[in-house]
């Protein structure tokens, strides 16, 4: 709880250990890249032992964003998904998906997010409403629903977004692979999801008329 006039904190709250003004000089930017003010990284910053803890005790915040290549007349021609090295090693199709950070808003997290798997010049078009078109809950334990995680419980607000410059797949993404909507092959890559990765992209393509 920050604290607000004379208000004095308890000893248990977030800010009772830090000084006024601690914050004043952070940007987003700072937390997106690290690096506060040139001190390593910002106020809040989990490392990854604190991630895990976390992970382990709250539902963590997420944004999972099914890319799309869109015609002259804004319609859905292309669908992308990615290949990535999961956590065991194997190859996944999967789409952008990422955490929302300390003091950074959800359009600054889709843009990142795109930006970590697709590059810098994949030029999103981000929706002017942050209306996600679903929320999927993703569950640690097998069975609970058709979301699963093993690392956590997250909750993932589901976006679509349109990208308009060229993709150079980053980071644990090998490729990224675009395919007609009403084409064959989009039912095969939807097949080769697993943990509910699938049923967003259903969602997707019938949110937008599909």
């Amino acid at each position: 709880m920050p604290v607000m006039n004379d208000e004095v904190p308890d000893e248990g709250d977030f800010d009772a250990d830090r000084k006024r003004g601690e914050f004043d000089n952070i940007t987003p930017e700072d937390f997106i890249h690290g690096g506060g003010a040139g001190h390593g990284n910002p106020p809040g910053w989990l490392g990854p032992a604190d991630i895990n803890r976390a992970r382990h005790q709250m539902p963590i915040a997420y944004v999972e964003i099914v890319p799309v290549r869109t015609d002259e007349l804004g319609r859905i021609a292309q669908v992308g998904s990615l290949l990535r090295v999961s956590d065991d090693g194997s190859i996944e199709r999967t789409l952008i998906t990422g955490r929302v950070l300390f003091h950074e808003t959800l359009r600054e997290a889709i843009a990142r997010n795109i930006a970590k798997d697709l590059g810098d010049i994949a030029l999103p078009l981000l929706p002017a409403s942050l209306h996600p078109f679903t929320v999927a809950e993703f569950f640690p334990t097998p069975g609970l629903s058709e979301y699963y995680d093993p690392r956590q419980h997250a909750i993932a607000l589901c976006y679509v977004v349109a990208i308009g410059g060229d993709c150079k797949p980053q980071d644990e993404t090998l490729d990224v692979e675009w395919v007609a909507p009403r084409s064959d092959m989009m039912e095969t890559f939807i097949n080769q999801m697993s943990n509910g990765h699938d049923r967003i992209v259903r969602q997707a393509l019938a949110w937008a008329g599909i």
